[in-house]
């Protein structure tokens, strides 16, 4: 359980410093004050907004194994201590700046910030919210922000599926596997086969829309697939365990397939055998979202519109596995470090 701590018990430099400068009230988030311990629940004092930016009351925010990498000091990105995590959220806005024009105060949105979501408030860049229209839930709009945001990437922008070409996802059951079945199988009409570690979460992913499913836990990955889909194999992979199962995965690919590469839940990096591209004339890429946010904004808004148009249109349908409060925030980062979660687990600020 999050201990609850106020500004005295924090580091001086960061929030007694804030206090001085009289930013008014305060609320309440999640911090990480010393890497691989477990988090606090703290008062943070606000700060004034920028002509640029927006200041948004948070209902709720998504819990991504980035959030727990960052908190251990093994994420690609590292805040200065203490820090608040979280990567997405949605909200209402509560103050806008003398120069924003996109949002109004009272207007629905989600947004993506750099580690500071896991809070009551958080103040973000207008160009990081975009409007939730009207027929979707808060609860539902907090899904989209990375789970969708990369399926969308990987099965459209990346891999460039097909109406009726077979997709091979794996970790099928987890928040952003179960956004891939969605996305693929209701937006791009493709063919999924949903594979998971478990026979409950093979179940899920049927009933979340996959066609087939296989519970990797139990034997060969390839195999099961070739009963499946005969040796012609399957046109996408996308992976997101590596190790033997990208291996798998890889070899399961009919000529000119392609595998996209997400993460690496299984802890194992494979070596790519690039014998297996040129003998089948195949194609392995990468994806990381946050690469667009950064390098090339344009596409990743687009993305994320496309994702808020889906879900307005009933074509695809946000699944949330597990819903905890801000106090609760360690039992929810062992929720997902233990693999209990299926579908995407969020805070409720509210």
């Amino acid at each position: 359980m999050a201990a609850r701590v106020c500004a005295r018990c924090l580091p001086r430099a960061w929030l007694c410093r804030r206090a001085r400068q009289g930013y008014g009230r305060h609320y309440r988030a999640a911090l990480c004050a010393e890497l691989k311990q477990p988090l606090a629940i703290g008062d943070v004092a606000r700060r004034p907004v920028q002509p640029h930016e927006v200041r948004v009351d948070v209902h709720f925010c998504g819990v991504n194994f980035a959030d727990i990498l960052v908190c251990r000091g093994q994420y690609q990105e590292k805040p200065p201590l203490p820090f608040t995590p979280g990567l997405e959220f949605s909200g209402t806005v509560l103050e806008t700046g003398a120069d924003v024009s996109t949002v109004k105060e009272g207007d629905r949105v989600i947004g993506v910030s750099n580690f500071n979501a896991m809070a009551e408030e958080c103040v973000t860049d207008q160009k990081t919210l975009w409007k939730i229209p009207e027929k979707v839930s808060l609860q539902e709009a907090a899904v989209l922000p990375v789970s969708y945001g990369t399926a969308i990437f990987a099965l459209e922008h990346r891999a460039r599926t097909q109406p009726r070409e077979t997709v091979l996802v794996t970790a099928a059951a987890g928040a952003t596997g179960l956004a891939m079945i969605d996305v693929a199988t209701n937006v791009l009409q493709a063919k999924v086969i949903a594979a998971a570690g478990s026979d409950e979460k093979c179940k899920l992913a049927m009933q979340r829309g996959a066609q087939s499913s296989v519970n990797y836990s139990q034997g060969s990955l390839k195999e099961a697939v070739k009963k499946l889909v005969g040796s012609r194999g399957v046109n996408v992979a996308i992976d997101m365990v590596g190790g033997d199962v990208f291996l798998e995965s890889l070899r399961s690919l009919a000529g000119e397939g392609r595998i996209v590469v997400v993460g690496f839940a299984g802890g194992n990096i494979a070596s790519l055998p690039t014998n297996l591209l040129l003998l089948k004339n195949i194609s392995a890429m990468g994806l990381r979202l946050g690469h667009y946010q950064h390098q090339d904004f344009a596409v990743f808004s687009k993305t994320l519109s496309s994702a808020l148009q889906y879900c307005q249109q009933g074509l695809i349908q946000p699944h949330t596995g597990a819903v905890f409060n801000l106090e609760k925030i360690n039992d929810a980062f062992l929720h997902v470090l233990q693999r209990k979660s299926t579908g995407k687990v969020l805070l409720s600020l509210k």
